[in-house]
């Protein structure tokens, strides 16, 4: 497990360009019945990958599926420290339950996709890069130059077609690569401190535990309440299709009643 850990900062200087950047992205929340889909950037340096700290707790860090609640929970703090420190920079975007159901979830995920990353760069940034200004250029040409962003976006799963910032896509990357693994990370623990602030609003679903995905507790906890205003409606349709509306049973059992004593 410590040497498969290891691999995963391998991959990442293998594709990092010297003095250059590399950002990884991933999501936590696409297969869930409620609440936001969230995803995260994490962009790292070669300087920080060869650093101490990289050399020392590159094995803490994996797909986010595969920690525990606890090592998530402490990795995060670090890279919080690490943040604030200016070693790494991490973002987070999201897109609620509205945009899921109006663009779909594949939409909403590139949505909250580019809303982490635009939290880094802006997507102009990966234009063609602009006639460096010179001795010719007016003060206005000067004071407007940017440099084009010399980073490299890395994806968790497939390509994303119509995807505002050219990327390359690496099939179950969050345990392939450390950024990607570390974005996993962040969009986890992020989502799931949603989720527990959404039990407070909406008790009797046990959020704060399952975390909105589908579970038996969850799924008899909607059939037995209702959806709420965070349940994804056309992720339950199959499961609301089978619920009888407790207003009804009496007047099932009614008729169960006149049927027997017919």
């Amino acid at each position: 497990m410590a040497a498969k850990r290891r691999q995963l900062r391998a991959f990442d200087l293998k594709h990092l360009d010297p003095n250059a950047e590399l950002i990884g992205v991933d999501e936590a929340g696409r297969g869930a019945l409620a609440g936001p889909v969230v995803a995260a950037a994490v962009l790292v340096t070669r300087k920080f990958l060869e650093s101490r700290w990289a050399d020392e707790n590159a094995r803490r860090i994996n797909d986010s599926k595969q920690l525990t609640t606890g090592e998530r929970d402490a990795l995060y703090l670090d890279f919080e420290a690490l943040a604030g420190e200016g070693h790494i920079h991490a973002t987070v975007g999201d897109a609620c339950v509205e945009e899921i159901e109006r663009v779909n979830i594949l939409g909403a995920t590139k949505l909250a996709m580019r809303r982490a990353l635009e939290g880094i760069y802006p997507p102009s940034a990966f234009a063609e890069p602009p006639r460096e200004p010179d001795l010719f250029s007016s003060p206005e040409e000067v004071a407007a130059f940017r440099p084009p962003a010399r980073a490299r976006i890395l994806v968790d799963g497939l390509a994303l077609r119509h995807f505002p910032y050219p990327h390359t896509a690496v099939v179950q990357g969050d345990g392939r690569s450390l950024c990607i693994a570390m974005a996993s990370i962040v969009a986890k623990v992020q989502r799931d401190r949603m989720l527990t602030e959404l039990d407070a609003r909406y008790p009797g679903y046990g959020f704060a535990g399952h975390k909105g995905y589908g579970t038996e507790e969850h799924r008899a906890a909607v059939l037995r309440l209702g959806r709420c205003p965070e349940h994804r409606d056309t992720f339950l349709r199959k499961l609301m299709a089978t619920r009888v509306d407790p207003g009804q049973l009496g007047l099932l059992e009614a008729d169960d009643e006149e049927e027997g004593g017919a």
